[in-house]
C-alpha cells in the first residue's frame, strides 16, 4: 500500500552516467540546478558539482569501503533534509537503477513518506561499448548480451548467485560489471565453457580523463587479473564484437 507523503521536500535521485560531466541528462542537470541539497559520490562526475553555480548545500558521501557515510546514513539524511522542505538531488554515477542502490534508497524514502523522483543516466557499460567502438550487438555477430555483476552481495544465498556459466553460453555477448577484482576468477570460469581465445576488452574508467582500453582474450584476462592488473572501475566485455573495435575506435 502506497505511503502518503508526510515531507515538505522531495528527493531527486540523478543519474550522473559514466564519468564525463558532458553525458548527464538536460533533465538531470536541471535537478541538480534547482536543488537546494546534493548529495554526491565517488562514482558521481568530477568536478560536475563544484563547477554548478548554485547556493545549493553540496555534501561528499564518499560510497568507498572504509570512506564516506553508510549507506544506513546516506538515506537517513535524505528523509531529514526532505522532511526541513529541501529539494534533495541524490547525484550517482551511471545509472541509478543499474547497479547504483538507487531502488533502495527510493523504497526507503517512501516508506518513510519521502517523494522520489528518479531521473535515469548512462551507464558505464553503454559509454564503453559506444566510446571504445565496442558494440554490443552486430548484425551477423551477436544478436544478444547480458550484464552482470562480478562481486556478489555478501550473504546472498547460492541459489541466487549469478550463473556465469550459464549466462554465457546463452548469450553472444557478456558484460561483466564490478569484476576487476574477481577477474581472474571470472577468466577461469568462462574457460571451462567458452574458447580461451575468445575477445575480450577491459575498459577502465570510462569516458574520464584516465580512460583506457586493453584488448586480450579469456586467457589474458585470468593472468591480468592475478597480476592485479585490472583497473577499477572496469567493464569487461566478451566476445566477438571485439574484434570490431579494430574497425570502429580512433584515438581522439
Amino acid at each position: 500500500m502506497a505511503v502518503l507523503a508526510r515531507c515538505r521536500g522531495k528527493v531527486v535521485i540523478v543519474g550522473g552516467g559514466p564519468g564525463d560531466p558532458g553525458l548527464i541528462t538536460v533533465k538531470g542537470m536541471k535537478a541538480l540546478e534547482e536543488a537546494d541539497a546534493i548529495l554526491y559520490d565517488r562514482l558521481a562526475p568530477k568536478g560536475l558539482v563544484e563547477k554548478l553555480q548554485t547556493p545549493a548545500l553540496k555534501i561528499y558521501v564518499g560510497k568507498k569501503p572504509g570512506e564516506g557515510m553508510s549507506q544506513e546514513e546516506i538515506n537517513r539524511l535524505m528523509e531529514i533534509l526532505a522532511c526541513r522542505g529541501m529539494t534533495v538531488a541524490r547525484l550517482k554515477g551511471g545509472d541509478p537503477y543499474t547497479y547504483g542502490r538507487g531502488e533502495e534508497e527510493c523504497m526507503y524514502l517512501i516508506e518513510k513518506g519521502v517523494d522520489c523522483i528518479v531521473i535515469p543516466g548512462i551507464p558505464s557499460y553503454i559509454a564503453a561499448s559506444a566510446l571504445h567502438g565496442i558494440p554490443l550487438t552486430s548484425r551477423g555477430i551477436s544478436s544478444s548480451f547480458a550484464v552482470i555483476t562480478g562481486k556478489e552481495a555478501p550473504g546472498k544465498p547460492a541459489g541466487k548467485r549469478v550463473k556465469l556459466e550459464d549466462i554465457a553460453r546463452s548469450v553472444d555477448t557478456l558484460v561483466i560489471l564490478m569484476g576487476a577484482s574477481t577477474s581472474a576468477e571470472i577468466a577461469e570460469r568462462l574457460i571451462k565453457v567458452l574458447p580461451p581465445e575468445t575477445p575480450v576488452a577491459i575498459a577502465s574508467s570510462v569516458s574520464t580523463p584516465e580512460a583506457e582500453t586493453l584488448v586480450t582474450d579469456l586467457r589474458g584476462l585470468r593472468e591480468l587479473g592475478r597480476q592485479g592488473r585490472v583497473k577499477s572501475p572496469a567493464v569487461i566485455i566478451v566476445g566477438e564484437v571485439v574484434k570490431l573495435r579494430d574497425r570502429l575506435y580512433k584515438e581522439a
